[in-house]
């Protein structure tokens, strides 16, 4: 599979999340305003529904990589079918639940291996709106959450993903039992000081690249600020590690 360029330059960690905009005008502005301090940007389900592949297109032209963050999960067919259909807009990421199973995470990396240009496939583990208390209570998982974490990571490594998502406080249990070179993306990115709105297990850039991030998934900080440009430059800078 296509490995994105993730190495020296700082922005190139940073992957903008293009949530809580409406209008594609105003989404192609921002990328037009923070590419200089970021290097990725993140689509996900609200605004592939709301715009379709056009959006993609529309940000790839500004020489920026894709995130398609659509966390598939389906039968093993259709997931596998939909890697085949997301290659086809030059995405440079695309998410799959790893909930779905190791057959259908099977599926997808195999599909993938029969592409020339296929994404990174990323294993979605735990959503950072679960705490412990959701996990055991509403979902009827037993254990922790990091147990958890663990456990789908593994799945995700033996079925050949290229990466997967968890939060900050799961990287120090999980980072050990990954591969060299598999991404881990961090969602949850608050600079310090920021609102945690509804995330509920958040990290500074530092922590998660200390704790051995390779992506950090920044949202409301940037897209929410009174100056776009600013409040991503002030995140690269924050970065030391």
């Amino acid at each position: 599979m296509k490995k994105p360029v993730l190495s020296s330059p700082v922005k190139s960690r940073i992957a903008l999340a293009l949530d809580n905009l409406s209008e594609k005008e105003k989404i192609v502005s921002l990328v037009k305003a923070t590419k200089e301090y970021v290097g990725v940007y993140k689509i996900g389900l609200e605004q592939f529904v709301r715009f379709g592949p056009s959006i993609i297109h529309d940000i790839k032209k500004e020489q920026v990589s894709i995130f398609l963050d659509l966390k598939l999960h389906d039968i093993p067919n259709t997931v596998a079918k939909a890697v085949v259909a997301a290659s086809g807009h030059d995405v440079d990421f695309l998410t799959i639940h790893t909930i779905g199973g190791l057959a259908m995470m099977k599926a997808a990396a195999d599909a993938a291996k029969t592409l020339n240009h296929a994404p990174t496939l990323i294993g979605v583990t735990v959503l950072t709106s679960i705490d412990q208390t959701m996990l055991n209570t509403e979902m009827h998982i037993p254990g922790s959450v990091p147990d958890q974490v663990c456990r789908l990571a593994g799945m995700a490594v033996s079925a050949g993903l290229g990466g997967i998502v968890c939060s900050a406080e799961e990287l120090f249990s999980v980072k050990p039992h990954l591969p060299h070179g598999f991404e881990v993306i961090t969602p949850g990115i608050r600079p310090e000081g920021s609102s945690a709105d509804d995330q509920k297990r958040t990290a500074t850039p530092n922590e998660a690249i200390k704790n051995g991030a390779t992506l950090l998934v920044v949202g409301r900080p940037i897209t929410l600020s009174a100056d776009p440009q600013k409040a991503a430059r002030d995140i690269v800078e924050s970065i030391t590690v």
